[in-house]
This record gives C-alpha cells, structure tokens and sequence, in this order.
C-alpha cells in the first residue's frame, strides 16, 4: 500500500509502502486527528512514521494491488 503524507509548511510530502490495509491506514489516521495526537505508521522496513496531527496537510492512500514490474513475454 502506497501513502503519501502531505506535512503544513514543508515542500516535500512523505512517501512510503506500508503492509497496512487502506482501512487500517485511514482508521489510525483519523483517530489520531480526533484526538489530536501524532500519527504513528509503520512502513514496509518495520520503520516508525510519526508526524503530529494538527501538521498534517493531507493523506493520499493508493491501491492495494501489486504491480509488476519489469519487461514480460507476450
């Protein structure tokens, strides 16, 4: 699953793979927010992300699908 974390007042928005569900991503985020603590994900490498609700601009949650990747037979 593929985030992008936009953060308020920084040019770059956080991007990573997660093994979360997007309803899993999207329940954290949002219960997080609502009670205003940070966010805490976890990444693909077992790496914490940990941005505080109120600096979070937006959240992009993609596909669940794997793609492929590199040249196949036809």
């Amino acid at each position: 699953m593929d985030v992008e974390l936009g953060i308020q007042n920084v040019a770059r928005p956080v991007n990573f793979t997660t093994e979360d569900s997007a309803d899993q991503v999207s329940k954290k985020i949002a219960q997080a927010v609502a009670i205003h603590e940070p966010i805490d994900l976890v990444d693909d490498k077992d790496r914490h992300i940990v941005v505080p609700a109120g600096a979070l601009g937006y959240a992009i949650i993609g596909s669940e699908t794997k793609h492929a990747v590199g040249f196949g037979a036809l």
